[in-house]
Order: C-alpha cells, then sequence, then structure tokens
C-alpha cells in the first residue's frame, strides 16, 4: 500500500474518553450539532465539525481538545468513536502534514466562525476566562486511570429528616497525597463495579464545597455537598449510581478521586472583589466554598460586599439553611427563596432578584462584582430574564452589558 499523500490527510476533532467527564457542556455549546453521545462516550462528527472551536474553552477538563490526522476519505466514524475507552494511536499520520483543503463544513469565512463563537458562549456564560485575581488552578492532576485514594471522614445529612431532598455533606480526606483545589473547582468520582455493559463505571463530578484551606482549616481535606437520586429527569423512578454510592459512604471508607477541574469558575482575591452568588439546592457547594473562605478571613476586610439569592422548596429543603442563618448580616446580604411553602406565595429567586433590583444593578454595573450562577439548569433562563428587566428598568441594555462582564471575566455560570 502507499503511503498516503499530502491531499489524503485531514484533521479530525476527538474527544478523549478517558479524561471526559460526560458532563454535556461540549454538546450544549457546539452551534452546529457536531457533537452527540451515548450512554458512554461523548463523540464529534467529523463530516459536521467546522472547527468554530465554540467548544474548546468551557470544557473542565481539556477532554474536548483532541486532534489526529486521519485519511481524508476514511476518517473515526460515529459509531466508532463511541466504542473507545482510549485514543486511538494515529501516529504515523500524526507525522504527516495536513492538506490545505478546507475541513468538512469548514467553508465559512473567519468572520462568520466569529460569530458562531460568539453566539454559543453567549448563550452558556461567555469565554473561559477566570477573573483576573484567581489564584492559580491546578487541574487533571488525577485521572480515572491514575485515579487517588482518598477517606470519608464525614457524612451528614443536609436537609431535614421528612424532607424530600436527601443531601448530604460529605468530607474526604486526602492524607499525605497532594491534592490542591480552589473555590469553585469540582472533582470527579469513581463508583465501584462495572455498569450494565460489563466496563466499569463512569466518574460523576461533583463541586468542592469547602475553601482551599480545607474542610477542617489546614488540613488536607475537602467537603461535597451531593444529593442522592432517586428520579430521572422526566420524573421517573431511578437510582443514581454515583450519588446513591456516595450518600451512602460510612467514615473510613476509601473513594477513589479524580481532578481537580475547572480553570474559570474561580473566585477573585483582590480586595476590592465584590461577589453575587445565586444558586439552587447542590449549585450552594461553590458559593459555600467562596463564603468560607471570605468568613475565615474576615479580620483581613478582604473584599468587598457578599449577596447571596438561594432557593429551594422549604427551609428544610434547603443546604446549610441553619448554618448561613448565623452568618453576620454585615458580611453577607442573604435572600433566601421558598417555593413551597404552606400559606405562602411561591417564591423563585428570580423574583427576589427582581426585589432587589437597585442593589443588583449597582453590582452588574460595577466593574469589581463579580456574578456567578450554579444550579439547575431551569433556574438559568429565569434569572437572566430578571437581569434583562433590571436593566431595561434602569435605563441599560442587558446584551451589551452583558458582552462587557463576559469580556471581563464577571459573569460565571455552572447549571446542570
Amino acid at each position: 500500500m502507499n503511503a498516503p499523500q499530502e491531499h489524503d490527510i485531514a484533521r479530525q476533532h476527538l474527544i478523549d474518553p478517558e479524561i471526559c467527564i460526560r458532563c454535556n457542556t461540549c454538546e450544549e455549546m457546539c452551534p452546529v450539532d457536531a457533537i452527540t453521545h451515548d450512554s458512554r462516550n461523548y463523540v464529534v462528527k467529523f463530516d459536521v465539525c467546522n472547527w468554530c472551536n465554540a467548544c474548546i474553552g468551557p470544557c473542565p477538563t481539556g477532554a474536548i481538545d483532541s486532534i489526529r490526522n486521519v485519511l481524508r476519505a476514511q476518517p473515526f466514524s460515529v459509531e466508532e468513536q463511541l466504542t473507545w475507552d482510549v485514543l486511538p494511536d494515529t501516529r504515523e499520520l500524526d507525522s504527516m502534514p495536513v492538506s490545505a483543503a478546507p475541513s468538512p463544513a469548514g467553508s465559512e469565512t473567519p468572520a462568520e466562525v466569529q460569530q458562531i463563537t460568539d453566539v454559543a458562549t453567549a448563550g452558556h456564560g461567555g469565554p473561559a476566562l477566570a477573573p483576573w485575581s484567581a489564584s492559580h488552578p491546578y487541574v487533571n492532576l488525577y485521572s480515572a486511570k491514575n485515579p487517588v485514594s482518598a477517606t470519608v471522614t464525614g457524612n451528614f445529612r443536609l436537609t431535614a429528616e421528612d424532607a424530600s431532598s436527601d443531601i448530604h455533606h460529605i468530607v474526604l480526606d486526602f492524607g499525605a497525597t497532594p491534592f490542591p483545589v480552589l473555590e469553585g473547582q469540582s472533582i470527579g468520582i469513581i463508583p465501584p463495579g462495572l455498569d450494565e455493559n460489563g466496563k466499569p463505571h463512569l466518574l460523576r463530578m461533583y463541586s468542592v464545597a469547602s475553601p482551599r484551606d480545607g474542610e477542617r482549616p489546614h488540613y488536607n481535606n475537602l467537603s461535597l455537598t451531593v444529593k442522592r437520586v432517586v428520579e430521572d429527569h422526566e420524573g421517573q423512578p431511578a437510582r443514581g449510581v454515583a450519588s446513591n454510592y456516595v450518600c451512602d459512604l460510612a467514615k473510613g471508607d476509601k473513594v477513589q478521586v479524580t481532578g481537580p477541574y475547572g480553570s474559570t469558575y474561580l473566585m477573585p482575591n483582590h480586595p476590592g472583589a465584590s461577589i453575587m452568588m445565586i444558586c439552587t439546592g447542590t449549585g450552594s457547594a461553590p458559593m459555600r466554598a467562596m463564603t468560607e473562605r471570605r468568613r475565615r478571613r474576615m479580620d483581613m476586610k478582604e473584599g468587598g460586599d457578599l449577596m447571596l439569592f438561594f432557593g429551594a422548596r422549604s427551609p428544610g429543603e434547603l443546604p446549610y439553611f441553619g448554618p448561613l442563618q448565623k452568618l453576620p448580616e454585615d458580611f453577607i446580604d442573604i435572600n433566601f427563596a421558598f417555593s413551597r411553602v404552606p400559606g405562602e406565595p411561591k417564591q423563585y429567586v428570580q423574583d427576589l432578584i427582581r426585589k432587589r433590583s437597585d442593589k443588583v444593578f449597582q453590582m452588574l454595573k460595577d466593574d469589581n462584582t463579580y456574578i456567578y450562577i450554579c444550579g439547575l439548569k431551569g433556574m438559568e433562563t429565569g434569572v437572566l430574564e430578571a437581569f434583562r428587566d433590571i436593566c431595561r428598568a434602569h435605563g441599560a441594555d442587558w446584551e451589551t452589558l452583558r458582552g462587557d462582564m463576559l469580556r471581563k471575566a464577571r459573569f460565571h455560570i455552572e447549571t446542570y
């Protein structure tokens, strides 16, 4: 067989299954539907991808940023990619020059590609930028093939015993193994055993709920906020493999952990920074980490205002409700929204955002304020509409303001 000629070689955009955490961010971000998935892998369609790179920045692990040379007439099919546990070895082709011919579906001009990228990033939170003063994060230190073992040192139920949501506060200790994390980062947990196809379970990602110096200060540990999954997205009975495994962990159990993940959803460190936090349920994890970081450094006068909008069905369903009530009012401005309290009207976070419109608008306009949204995907639309209404009422344009905030890394969304 003759060696491939220059015009036979093309680049193919692939997703590394070893470090992909199946968070669906890439598929949501792709403006041309070039990414798809099954129950195990996320893959890229060779004949659809136009290399706009809208998926690259938001990927929390870098799995999406994988490229291989292939024979233009024989790219890896979607069916092949769905069977992979590791990326294929293409070293022979990777050493060969790529044809100057455009990639499939790659006929867009640079301006059109930029427009596609702008539209895609604007819908999800924008370019992947961290606040300028955020500490440098360590990422991908441990993979599914090389996880670190952590010991469970605590497992506490956060919600009331009669609450419909069973949410736990899990503390993991890493002993002498380095595992540095920052507020806003996540880790992966690998449930033991095999799935229905006889393969190891995929890892599941959880946001860290403790500050950088540990759940217990100066200890090599961290905490998570985990909700037991008992129904699927359509409300049908289901048992979440990872969430039930984690919620059932006992003190002394060993857990296989990967990560850390995330290099953009980070808190600012400069003294003038104010933070607005908007969350529901377990989306409170990164907010607890940021709040606790500030609380431990109150004497240092580090940072400006803290404002929190926190939604749940009722006080008994709200994680950390008791500890939050004990925080001084001059330390944090807390706004609770409860949607299922008997005898009271339903309130959601966007309702309270509108009630605090003057303060909210002031913070949106302030270059030293950073916005963090975390929680269920359904919350995102209501919050953005509230921001749009508030800006309109104050004579400002929300889309213009949001674009400015994205460029300055002041606006961060992490919904699921």
